[in-house]
């Protein structure tokens, strides 16, 4: 009995919600964010090549490519041997969200 009275009370109390006002929501105004997080390398130079990332070493077949995270500012880098090199490129927001090809950023 106590069991049938407990799911008569949840029952009846998911009944109820609380009131909105739908007039305060102004739809028209909306603005959508679009935010990329990463963006994708190829390495098209035709040859094995080793990168920094700016977090971390990845070695690139040729056609090979890898995703980079979109830290705005770090700096790409040639590497050998697990040093870094030469700067290739800095990160920019113009990066974000598209596939790039190593022989346009030289």
């Amino acid at each position: 009995m106590k069991a049938v009275t407990a799911i008569l009370i949840v029952v009846l109390f998911s009944s109820f919600s609380a009131p909105t006002d739908v007039k305060d929501l102004d739809i028209n105004n909306t603005e959508e964010v679009i935010s990329f997080a990463s963006f994708k390398l190829v390495n098209d130079t035709g040859e094995k090549v080793s990168i920094y990332t700016g977090t971390g070493f990845v070695s690139l077949n040729n056609g090979g490519s890898t995703s980079i995270t979109c830290n705005k500012g770090k700096e790409v880098r040639w590497a050998e041997s697990g040093r870094k090199g030469d700067v290739i490129f800095k990160i920019s927001s113009e990066h974000c969200g598209k596939t790039l090809k190593l022989s346009k950023l030289l």
